[in-house]
């Protein structure tokens, strides 16, 4: 049998397939593209769920507006005896959903995780070394995950928090903005350092409230994700935090990102569940603010006052 498969032919769905390849695994791609830059020494692509099901492990690439469509058309074809990851920054709707609940929700799947950290599309398309996280309850997704993709040019690190890692995941993405921002706008290191710091606090305190352990946004899921951004100058919520902190419109910041930002939709949901919480959400309100147009200073000021 193949030994992982695949869903999603974007830039993220084929880095993680172009990573698996490489350590030896037989890897399928469920695309619905061509993927001219694949070779035939590399994954296969197929374009059947039930192919793409042949492999123990899956891994689910899409985005999370598409996430529940690609599990419904896949449970069909698969069993309890599925390991199924994914790696989606985002959160579904106004209920804040993690993709592992919606696997669970629309599959037979039960053995489920999710992938997170610092590691970056370029740096497993190119096969750089870079490092990721498995998150999971269950010792035989981290097994799976460990061989399918650690090899020398990536380490990949296990954690027992999946709910964690996925907030984490969704709520860096949301402060990677404002790092962007924070830069462009004249922020220097240690200013920037100050921020950080003040934002992934608050971002733990959300994440806590919707059932994580503070520990793992403090980790390589949050924090070292969140400081990778700021040497990531490609990265597409930074270059959206950049181009909103030159005057642009959020149209024309999200144009030059080119990629879609899982964080746009997410920061006023987050708003809202910080307050329905009484959790203190000053960042993420300060995030709203950037997304509606507000000047660097006072947004500055705004999230140091959070």
């Amino acid at each position: 049998m193949p030994s992982v498969g695949v869903i999603g032919g974007g830039f993220w769905g084929v880095a993680l397939a172009l990573a698996a390849s490489r350590t030896g695994a037989e890897v399928l791609l469920y695309s619905r593209r061509e993927q001219p830059q694949i070779l035939k020494d590399g994954p296969r692509i197929v374009r059947d769920h039930a192919e793409v099901a042949r492999a123990r492990l899956l891994v689910i690439a899409v985005p999370s507006n598409a996430a529940r469509t690609a599990l419904r058309a896949l449970g069909d074809h698969i069993d309890g005896s599925h390991l199924v990851i994914h790696g989606v920054r985002g959160l579904e709707g106004e209920a804040l959903k993690t993709v592992s609940d919606l696997v669970r929700e629309e599959t037979p799947a039960r053995r489920v995780g999710a992938l997170g950290g610092p590691v970056q599309e370029d740096e497993l398309r190119e096969g750089r070394p870079s490092a990721m996280v498995c998150g999971s309850r269950f010792p035989e997704v981290h097994a799976a995950v460990t061989a399918a993709f650690q090899s020398e040019a990536l380490r990949v690190y296990t954690t027992p928090d999946l709910r964690g890692l996925e907030w984490a995941s969704a709520l860096v993405g949301c402060l990677a903005i404002g790092v962007g921002f924070a830069e462009q706008a004249g922020a220097g290191p240690g200013l920037l350092a100050a921020l950080i710091s003040r934002a992934v606090d608050s971002a733990a305190r959300v994440a806590v409230a919707a059932g994580a352990e503070d520990r793992t946004m403090l980790g390589l899921g949050g924090y070292g994700d969140l400081l990778a951004s700021i040497r990531l100058e490609g990265r597409p919520e930074v270059v959206l935090g950049k181009a909103l902190a030159r005057g642009r419109t959020l149209d024309e910041a999200v144009a030059e990102a080119r990629l879609r930002v899982e964080a746009i939709p997410l920061i006023p949901r987050v708003v809202a569940f910080a307050k329905a919480r009484k959790v203190d959400g000053g960042v993420f309100e300060a995030l709203e603010t950037i997304l509606k147009g507000g000047a660097p200073r006072a947004v500055l000021d705004r999230m140091f006052a959070a």
